[in-house]
C-alpha cells in the first residue's frame, strides 16, 4: 500500500493551547487521527511525524524522496510552521530530494503579519492549501493523491524546464 507522510514543525506539538483563535481547538492528536482517516479513505496509509528541530525535518524530507523513487510514497504533506518562513535548508532539501511537496497552513498566512507572507517552502512545492483550518489536511492529501496518479512533477517553481521526471 503506499503511503503519505505528513510532517509537522516547530510549535504545532502545542496545537490546541496555543493561539486558540488563529489555530483552533483541535490538538496534534486530532490533526493526525484525521490524517489516518483521510488518507485510508483514499487506500493510502498515513504516517505522522513533528518536530521543532529542523534537521529532522530535512532528514525526513531527504528519506522521502527516496521512499517517492522507489514507489512506496506519493509524497509529503508539509506545515512547516514558522520554518516556511526562514528556512532555506528545507526548500533545497525539498528540491534536492525531488520530494512531492503539499505546503499546509492552518491559518490564512497572507492575512497575518507581513513576515509570514513570503515562504521558502512554496516556490519547490506542488501545491499550497492555505487559511481552512485543520480541514486542509485532508485537502492536501487529495490533492496529493491526484498529483500522483496524474503523474505530476515532484515539484514546481525554480527548476528549470524539463528538468524533473516524474
Amino acid at each position: 500500500m503506499s503511503s503519505v507522510l505528513i510532517l509537522n514543525g516547530p510549535n504545532l506539538n502545542l496545537l490546541g493551547t496555543r493561539e486558540l483563535g488563529v489555530y483552533g481547538a483541535q490538538t496534534l492528536a486530532d490533526v493526525e487521527a484525521l490524517c489516518h482517516r483521510s488518507a485510508a479513505a483514499l487506500g493510502l496509509e498515513a504516517e505522522c511525524r513533528q518536530s521543532n528541530h529542523e534537521g529532522h525535518l530535512v532528514d525526513w524530507i531527504q528519506e522521502a524522496g527516496a521512499e517517492q523513487r522507489a514507489g512506496r510514497l506519493i509524497g509529503v504533506v508539509l506545515n512547516a510552521g514558522a520554518y516556511s518562513h526562514t528556512s532555506i535548508a528545507l526548500h533545497d532539501a525539498i528540491k534536492g530530494a525531488r520530494t512531492r511537496v503539499v505546503e499546509v497552513h492552518i491559518s490564512n498566512v497572507h492575512a497575518r503579519e507581513a513576515f509570514r507572507h513570503h515562504s521558502y517552502i512554496s516556490p519547490v512545492a506542488a501545491g499550497i492549501v492555505v487559511g481552512f483550518g485543520v480541514e486542509g489536511y485532508p485537502l492536501a492529501i487529495q490533492g496529493l493523491r491526484r498529483l500522483a496518479e496524474a503523474g505530476e512533477p515532484e515539484q514546481r517553481g525554480d527548476s528549470p524546464a524539463g528538468a524533473l521526471t516524474s
